[in-house]
């Protein structure tokens, strides 16, 4: 029976979970049936101005391969925005920082001492603060996996140094809440920077009717500028050649929302670094068309099951 990508599945619950700094945020888990041990514990984080719905599909194909999944929306979107969020872009007066603080604090509850690996992904910003933390070192995730992460704006035709400037220029001046203006919306599309399955994209218009407070907006330049910010965080020396943790990152030459150069180039510094990328899909890869999901998901299956050093 085909997946039903617009309705909760059984067994997903959905609770709240406190951040370090009191924040209520809503937390997903998915444990295997009583009596199954799993085959250990995955973290799945979303991107920005994401929710947990647009990837139930997702979720449920990782716990019918053994898995607990569990994660948590991002403060300031879909079921984590709060009251004083605004348009719910996903910022807060620390932005990306206060995000980091947040997974490192679920990290830090969801993590056991019992022998059962522990695995993360993180698809775009959520793989690019999954790769934070993981230069933090000694953050208990045995294996990670980084989707289309951001590890570099695609600011084509900018150079991302002067895109980078702009972006502090326009904060400075008051214009942080902003939202940037897409030139490119109206020849490309929405969909077509994210996905090319149709269906697929419109589960997100189906879960904001639902819930219209998940409706997803322009990122806005103070959160540019702030992204820009921890991507040189990640761009200095040294911090990427200390990661000993096992990743694979997986990205595409197709991508309009992320540079496919600084993905390939983070992976060539990185010592235990898998890399894999596609010339096929859009950002989106795990809500692409079959061909492209299916192939994603068995690359990251086979190396989330990979024995330590194999």
């Amino acid at each position: 029976m085909p997946f039903d990508r617009r309705a909760i599945p059984r067994g997903l619950l959905f609770d709240c979970w406190t951040a370090p700094d009191g924040r209520a945020m809503r937390r997903f888990h998915w444990a295997q049936p009583d009596g199954r041990p799993p085959r250990g514990r995955l973290l799945f984080q979303t991107g920005r101005a994401d929710f947990a719905e647009k990837y139930l599909e997702t979720i449920a194909h990782w716990h019918a391969a053994g898995w607990d999944v569990t994660g948590f929306d991002w403060r300031g979107q879909g079921g984590s925005r709060g009251d004083g969020d605004g348009d719910g872009t996903g910022t807060s007066a620390r932005g990306i920082e206060a995000m980091l603080d947040d997974l490192r604090g679920f990290v830090r509850d969801w993590r056991r001492t019992d022998g059962v690996r522990h695995v993360a992904v993180g698809h775009s910003m959520g793989g690019h603060l999954l790769l934070r933390l993981l230069a933090e070192r000694d953050v208990g995730i045995d294996r990670a996996v980084l989707v289309a992460p951001m590890l570099g704006l695609n600011s084509r035709p900018l150079p991302p140094m002067l895109a980078a400037g702009i972006a502090r220029a326009a904060q400075r001046m008051g214009q942080g809440d902003r939202p940037l203006a897409h030139r490119r919306t109206a020849a490309i599309g929405r969909q077509g920077r994210l996905t090319g399955d149709a269906d697929r994209y419109a589960d997100e218009t189906h879960w904001v009717g639902l819930h219209p407070a998940y409706r997803v907006v322009p990122p806005r330049w103070g959160w540019v500028a702030g992204a820009y910010r921890s991507i040189a965080r990640l761009q200095a020396p040294g911090v990427l050649e200390g990661i000993a943790v096992p990743t694979l990152l997986v990205g595409t030459e197709r991508d309009r929302l992320i540079d496919p150069r600084a993905i390939r180039a983070a992976a060539a510094r990185m010592p235990a670094a898998t890399l894999v990328m596609r010339t096929d899909g859009a950002h989106e890869l795990l809500r692409e068309v079959d061909a492209v999901r299916d192939a994603v998901l068995a690359r990251i299956d086979a190396f989330l099951t990979e024995e330590d050093g194999g």
